[in-house]
């Protein structure tokens, strides 16, 4: 169903006191009983509109499952156009009117098909990618914002051959151009922007800070249209691949995933125009951690590979632990315990190897102790999901130690501790901590714009619900579905 199709509940259905009640509590079970009745669907309408299976409909309805995801409750707010605040949803897209799908092409949309990329590794190229990128982004509206969350990153092998060019030396742009007149100190102030651009990224994306980048991005795209002396152009191509990052972490961050991947190839070939292997392969990192976010864990171990083996001379300590951590990230996700324990030492070993921050691109100075103890619980409790005894106690141990070591200023790191050490307390079945671990992370978290901040909160979602929980963790879910609904 798109959002043009008539609501299946006809509105004295959903004005009965009794259906409100029930979707109120999160009572699917007398809610679908209700809406069989007195809405004529059968279980099997249900479930097609829903996006479920008729047996887990029938599951809910019987009372043998509860539904405790968020992603679930939008599914049936969705599938019946059952208004969001009577499930504790914010407003439906489907609403205002707005489809989700538009057939008509308004900026910011994109028509090309999955994995195409005909743009030579070429800095001319690179420098019109990022001018038309931008252009896009600067006046996209809320409706193609929309359709931009529905495009679906690129995986296997389209991603990965278009990535090819990384290998090959920077081609010589021999164009005709008119003279520039940027000097040292006018690339000075630009990369102090987007040293403090990148900060603002920790926190999440979205909004005027978006606009900001993007704007000044578009300001770089056309200083590199014109000649600049040769140390100038490098400076001004390595200052396009950080802001190109900080682009898509916060397109990332907001939900569009094919646009944040839009953002890191344009982030890759303007490291590779501006020969700085180190931050090309802090790009790669930046796309492999994509990947594991969508279960693609052999995309995530190539894309590794391939940033270790281009900055393989160039890679400081830090760089090279960071690298490590997603390398055993993707192989704990391959079910590779002692592969994952392999590159975690490696982790720990070069990272012993650093020296102060200061000492390597400021853009990798917050991989530290602390942040190498915060990435290695996560990846544990991965492992905890399956196997709590095993990993679940280790996990708790390695985020204790980041929250010991940072705290607010690390963004969302600081609030991904708070919600793995809840989790942590779950899985170990300590109700009274958990309960506090999750007032503090959503606390945290509601001070962050941060989409991947809150799909990590709905996680602990499904641990408040259920019969005979404390009155603790039964106040912690309210918390958390109003942090993730508003």
């Amino acid at each position: 169903m798109d959002a043009t199709t008539p609501g299946l509940l006809a509105p004295d259905v959903l004005d009965r006191d009794d259906l409100r009640r029930a979707l109120e509590e999160h009572d699917f079970a007398a809610a679908f009983s209700l809406i069989k009745k007195w809405g004529g669907l059968s279980q099997n309408r249900i479930a097609a509109a829903c996006r479920l299976t008729p047996g887990k409909v029938s599951t809910i309805m019987n009372g043998s499952s509860r539904v405790t995801s968020i992603e679930v409750i939008r599914r049936i707010s969705d599938g019946l156009r059952i208004p969001g605040h009577l499930v504790g949803l914010s407003p439906r897209p489907w609403e205002s009117g707005n489809a989700l799908l538009d057939k008509q092409r308004t900026p910011g949309s994109d028509t090309r098909q999955p994995g195409t990329d005909a743009v030579p590794w070429r800095p001319d190229a690179t420098a019109g990618m990022a001018a038309d990128l931008t252009r896009s982004d600067l006046v996209m509206d809320r409706r193609a914002a929309t359709r931009a969350i529905a495009g679906a990153a690129v995986t296997g092998a389209p991603l990965l051959d278009a990535l090819d060019g990384w290998r090959t030396p920077a081609a010589t742009d021999d164009r005709a151009r008119r003279p520039g007149r940027l000097g040292a100190r006018e690339v000075d102030e630009l990369e102090s922007t987007a040293r403090a651009f990148r900060k603002w990224g920790r926190t999440g994306g979205g909004g005027l800070r978006r606009k900001a980048v993007a704007g000044q991005l578009a300001e770089v795209a056309a200083a590199l249209e014109e000649h600049q002396a040769p140390a100038i152009e490098q400076r001004l191509y390595r200052v396009m691949a950080q802001l190109a990052g900080t682009a898509a972490s916060m397109a990332w961050d907001v939900g569009q995933q094919r646009r944040a991947q839009d953002y890191y190839r344009l982030a890759l070939r303007a490291a590779h125009a501006g020969a700085d292997t180190e931050f090309g392969a802090n790009v790669l990192a930046g796309m492999a951690r994509q990947m594991l976010y969508h279960d693609q864990p052999h995309d995530a171990l190539e894309l590794i590979r391939l940033a270790q083996d281009g900055a393989r001379r160039t890679a400081g300590p830090r760089l090279r632990a960071m690298l490590h951590t997603r390398e055993a990230w993707a192989l704990a996700c391959m079910d590779r315990p002692s592969g994952f324990r392999r590159a975690t030492g490696q982790a720990a070993e070069a990272l012993s190897d650093a020296g102060r921050p200061d000492s390597e691109p400021y853009w990798i100075g917050y991989f530290d102790d602390a942040e190498l103890a915060g990435v290695t619980g996560g990846r544990l409790l991965d492992m905890a999901r399956s196997d709590p005894r095993s990993y679940a106690g280790q996990a708790a141990d390695h985020i204790r130690t980041a929250l010991d070591r940072r705290g607010p200023e690390a963004g969302r790191g600081h609030a991904l501790d708070w919600i793995g050490l809840a989790e942590c307390a779950f899985l170990l079945g300590d109700l009274g901590s958990a309960a506090d671990y999750s007032r503090r992370a959503v606390e945290v978290a509601s001070d962050l714009l941060s989409g991947r901040v809150r799909a990590q909160l709905a996680q602990l979602y499904p641990y408040t619900v259920g019969d005979g929980v404390p009155r603790a963790v039964t106040e912690v879910r309210v918390g958390i579905r109003t942090l993730l609904t508003t």
